[in-house]
């Protein structure tokens, strides 16, 4: 059995979308964005910056506010990978990798038991 293929929908129709343009990005200037929050762009950039007491200073922010939860958090060993792009936290009870801070957050600060 053979099925045809449809006709695309004609603009007259109700349910015809036009698809959203896609995101424009101004072209390089060099081999990787200046500013933007890529991964790859980030590890280009971090590349040519130098070493702040050990770490690269394009990762000075995720290791702030790693220091910070470390502060917050201190039976805890916290830290930021810069080659894994994750926070990790070492506990009695091992070692975990978390994508992002926000994860963290909720990682170290679970929600309150609801008394009731």
């Amino acid at each position: 059995m053979t099925h045809p293929i449809p006709d695309p929908r004609p603009s007259s129709d109700p349910l015809y979308r036009v698809p959203p343009p896609l995101p424009r990005r101004r072209p390089l200037v060099g081999p990787f964005c200046p500013t933007c929050e890529h991964p790859s762009c980030r590890r280009r950039r971090a590349q040519l910056l130098p070493r702040l007491g050990g770490h690269l200073a394009e990762y000075q922010r995720e290791h702030a506010l790693a220091a910070a939860f470390q502060r917050r958090n201190p039976r805890l060993v916290i830290w930021y990978g810069e080659n894994t792009g994750s926070y990790w936290v070492a506990s009695s009870t091992g070692l975990a990798e978390v994508p992002d801070i926000g994860t963290l957050a909720r990682l170290l600060d679970p929600a309150p038991v609801p008394v009731g």
